[in-house]
Parts: structure tokens; C-alpha cells; sequence
């Protein structure tokens, strides 16, 4: 039945009344140059710094430079199909990254795209990728251990939740290891893991990946990847972005740990970046705020203070050197931002030491302050007779005859640096490695060959927690050393010897 007019002019008249006259105001500006990852535009007057800007073909980029007549962009995908006079749009949104829980246990890109084949992320929030740094009075002293599973570190270079520590070293020395143990390590302890891997091969990303999945790490953990081949825009961005998703779990109470993996090809893309955007260059090309882009990275780990929600993000930064040059420009540069580091020497690495930690060189500034008493009671003095012990090597390289003294110290210091060599995936329970130390550092192990030290270890660690599991939970309780449980400790070891002689597995101690 077809509509009466009147009902058609009741209709009209009620759409004319509802109209309402909308203006729509939109930036767009013209592409003037583009190539090598950057555009430049003219007309986006507007704009601001960190704004996202949308290209032809919905290719996002970031406007980092705001000159007076035009705006530099770095691009976030290919410029293949961006011309000269193509059309700009500002977004009106800052550069952001989605955070939450949905980024745990997947391998994305700095922005949030899966890389991973497990579908899209679930989540709807997003931070600014680049936030002020909590102010002094927001934050509370690094006094809680963040611990890495890994003896050498956790008794002689603390780390503490809210710290950043660096580790330094040439390549293919055992960083990533160090940072992989710390990662696996943190899987019951309630901290969740950014990994930020800066210029790596997808497939080294996705073997890391494939590690921590087997070892049920991955699920407490989000790998952020800018692959070598991605934009140099999309590698400035990675720990950034990495860094807003450590502070969303620090800022609601939890405990966050971020490893840049790392920050020398972070320096370099920014490097490419600014020289493409014309920024003057300085020393070795770097533009003049290198030393800014680290800091401004660096001071949001924090322990926040109480009022705050008591939360943390501690940063272990990467860096690589080149033929140990530890005094080049950004080592030292990051060195100076950080609370301390750890230093990895290619000839440890090289002589068997794994992890080949550097007793002279490595160093935490927040030392016993994030460790438990047990822990500060048993490696109190590790640090100091370890570097006695390299100096008395080196020396009695070029003596023929040694006294009593400096063949007991060097017979001590073989036996502790076997004590604290320790094999990759295997990070140990606190109390374990306060036992594996008590044993070196006591002496235990004095009448005992250095060859058969890692088995006697791995036997000890075991027969403790089997035969005398309430001496194991008392020190996991009480995390200090009693001169009664040190007593109980030193008899349990005896016992443990006596029964691997009587059963023909002790060795014989090695002549000095």
C-alpha cells in the first residue's frame, strides 16, 4: 500500500528539523620529498611533535622534526608507493602502543601488529609510546632483589627491582644468555618480562621465542621485535614501546623487567634517522641528543613509592662493544645512565667461564642493599678474593716457586670460579645458590678435585632438598644464616662427602 502524501511531508519535516549544519575541519598536508624511510611534508602547520600522520595507502608515520616551513616524518612501512604531492592527514593521536595483558606470552611489532601467526591481540588499550619519567619524590630506594638465577650475578652484582643495570660486551659472549636465564628465572617470582629485540633476525627472534616457550617463560613474557629489516623509524620506536608496556604493569602495582637487546643498533637507527632528517651531526655522526634519547629511555625504570601502588620497572640494557673498547661513545654514554654494569670478557668466554662475568670491570651500584642478609652473609667477601685470586694467577705465571699462602688462595680462587660457572637454562632457586656458595667459600670444597666440583654440586643441591627439606625451607623462610643453620649446613655437606666417597664417586683433589 503506497504511503499518503501527507505522510511523506510529516516524515520530510521531521528530518529538516532534526538537521544540523556540521563543519568538519581536517590538516592535510602535501608529501614535498620522500625516500629512505622519511617524508617531508608541507602544510600540516598544526601538527604536533610524536603525532602520527597518515599516508597514502594507510602507511603511518611519526612527525619528528617540526621546522618552519615543513614537517620531517619518519615512516613506519615502505615509501614505495608514496609520491611527490601525494595528500598527508593528521590522526590528532600521539605515537601509541597497545598494553595490558593481551602483549604477554606473543611477539609483536612495536605498534602492536602479531608476528607471531596466533591472531589478533585482545586488547583496546594504548599508552603514548613517550611519557615524562617519575619525578625523585615518586619514586622509593631500589631495595627489593630482582634475582637472575645466575650465581655470579645474583652474589657478587646484585640487581634490585627498579634498578637498571647494563650489560657490556663483544659480541657472541653470552649477553642475550645472561638476559634469557634472568627471564626464565622470573616465571614464579610474579615479575612479567618485556624483551625489546633492536635489529635482530626475525629468526633469532623467533628461536628466542621458541626457548622460552619451552621452558614455560613465555607466557609471563612479551618480545617486542624491530627485525633488521624493518624501517629505521620502526627501531627507534621498539624500546619505547617496550618501556610503556613495563610502565602500565608499574603503575598498577606490579613488577615489570625490560631487557633492550640492543641499544648500540638502537643508536644507529636514530643515527640514520637524524642524518636523513638533516640534523646536524656531532661525534662520529651521532646527532647532538644521543645522550638524551638513552637517558629519557632509561629514567623511566623506577620503584614507585608506596602511595604510588609500590610497583617497578627494572631495564637491563644491552650494549655491544667492538674488540672490547668498553670507553667508546655510547658505552659510555649509557654507563653513565645506568646504576651499574655487568662487563663480559671474551678471554673468560673464551677459557671456559660461562657466564664469563668480569669481577674487575662489573660493578652494582646499589650493591647489598637488593640482596637478602643469607645471600650478603655467604658472598660478603666473594668479590674481593676472586680479584686477589686473577692478580696471584697472573703473577704466578712468571714465579717458579710459590709459598704456602699463595697456592692456598689460588687452589681457593680455581675452585670458586668453578663453583660459579654455571650451564645456560638452568638459573637457581636463591637458597640454592647460597648453599653451591657456602660450600666454595667455606672451604668444603678444598680437599675435593676442580674437574669433579660441577657434579659434587648438582649432587649436593639435590640431596639437601631431598634428605634435609627443612634446613632447605628454613633458609628459604628466614633468608639469613644463623650461626646454628650455618653449623646444620656445614655438617649436612660433610655427610653429603662422606657418602659420595664411600659410594667411589669423589674424586681425588687435584695438585695446585
Amino acid at each position: 500500500m503506497a504511503p499518503e502524501a501527507k505522510e511523506v511531508v510529516a516524515v520530510l519535516k521531521q528530518q529538516l528539523a532534526d538537521y544540523q549544519e556540521r563543519l568538519a575541519l581536517e590538516d592535510i598536508g602535501q608529501v614535498i620529498e620522500v625516500g629512505d624511510g622519511i617524508a617531508r611534508v608541507f602544510g600540516l602547520d598544526r601538527v604536533m611533535a610524536q603525532e602520527l600522520v597518515e599516508f597514502p595507502g594507510g602507511v603511518m608515520g611519526i612527525a619528528l622534526n617540526l621546522e618552519e616551513d615543513n614537517v620531517g616524518c619518519i615512516l613506519l612501512g615502505s615509501d614505495e608507493n608514496i609520491r611527490e604531492g601525494d595528500e598527508v592527514r593528521r590522526t590528532g593521536r600521539i605515537a601509541e602502543t597497545i598494553v595490558g595483558e593481551a602483549v604477554f606470552g606473543r611477539v609483536i611489532t612495536p605498534l602492536g601488529v602479531p608476528l607471531d601467526g596466533k591472531g589478533p591481540l585482545d586488547a583496546s588499550e594504548t599508552r603514548p609510546l613517550e611519557v615524562k619519567a617519575p619525578g625523585v619524590m615518586l619514586r622509593q630506594p631500589v631495595k627489593e632483589p630482582l634475582y637472575t638465577g645466575l650465581k655470579a650475578i645474583d652474589a657478587m652484582i646484585p640487581i634490585g627491582r627498579g634498578q637498571r643495570e647494563l650489560i657490556i660486551g663483544d659480541r657472541q659472549i653470552g649477553k642475550t644468555a645472561i638476559v634469557v636465564d634472568t627471564i626464565i628465572n622470573q616465571k614464579d617470582s610474579g615479575v612479567r618480562c618485556i624483551y625489546v629485540a633492536v635489529g635482530q633476525k626475525l629468526a633469532e627472534v623467533r628461536r628466542l621465542a621458541a626457548v622460552l616457550e619451552k621452558h614455560d617463560a613465555l607466557k609471563h613474557t612479551c618480545i617486542i621485535a624491530a627485525a633488521a629489516a624493518s624501517p629505521p623509524a620502526e627501531l627507534y620506536i621498539a624500546p619505547y614501546a617496550g618501556a610503556t608496556i613495563g610502565e602500565h604493569e608499574r603503575d598498577n602495582g606490579r613488577h615489570a623487567l625490560i631487557i633492550y637487546d640492543d641499544l648500540s643498533k638502537h643508536a644507529r637507527a636514530y643515527r640514520e634517522v637524524s642524518l636523513l632528517l638533516r640534523r646536524p651531526p656531532g661525534r662520529e655522526a651521532f646527532p647532538g641528543d644521543i645522550f638524551y634519547l638513552h637517558a629519557r629511555l632509561l629514567e623511566r625504570a623506577a620503584k614507585m613509592s608506596d602511595e604510588l601502588g609500590g610497583g617497578s620497572l627494572t631495564a637491563l640494557p644491552i650494549i655491544e662493544t667492538q674488540e672490547g673498547d668498553y670507553s667508546a661513545y655510547i658505552p659510555t654514554n649509557v654507563i653513565s645512565i645506568t646504576d651499574g654494569q655487568i662487563y663480559l670478557e671474551p678471554d673468560l668466554f673464551h677459557a671456559g667461564v660461562r657466564p664469563a662475568i668480569s669481577v674487575g670491570l662489573s660493578v652494582s651500584r646499589v650493591g647489598g642493599a637488593a640482596q637478602d642478609k643469607m645471600m650478603r652473609q655467604v658472598a660478603g667477601q666473594l668479590r674481593s678474593d676472586l680479584a686477589s685470586y686473577r692478580e696471584y694467577e697472573a703473577f704466578s705465571q712468571f714465579a717458579s716457586d710459590l709459598d704456602e699462602h699463595t697456592r692456598r688462595i689460588l687452589a681457593r680462587g680455581e675452585r670458586m670460579v668453578e663453583v660459579l660457572k654455571q650451564k645456560q637454562y638452568s638459573p637457581l632457586h636463591v637458597v640454592d645458590q647460597v648453599i653451591a656458595i657456602f660450600a666454595g667459600a667455606r672451604g668444603h670444597w678444598d680437599d675435593v678435585g676442580v674437574s669433579a666440583i660441577q657434579d659434587l654440586e648438582k649432587g649436593l643441591l639435590a640431596f639437601v632438598r631431598e634428605q634435609h627439606q627443612d634446613l632447605w625451607q628454613t633458609l628459604d623462610r628466614e633468608r639469613a644464616l644463623s650461626e646454628e643453620t650455618a653449623q646444620q649446613l656445614g655438617r649436612v655437606i660433610e655427610e653429603f662427602k662422606q657418602r659420595e666417597r664411600q659410594a667411589g664417586r669423589l674424586a681425588a683433589p687435584e695438585k695446585a
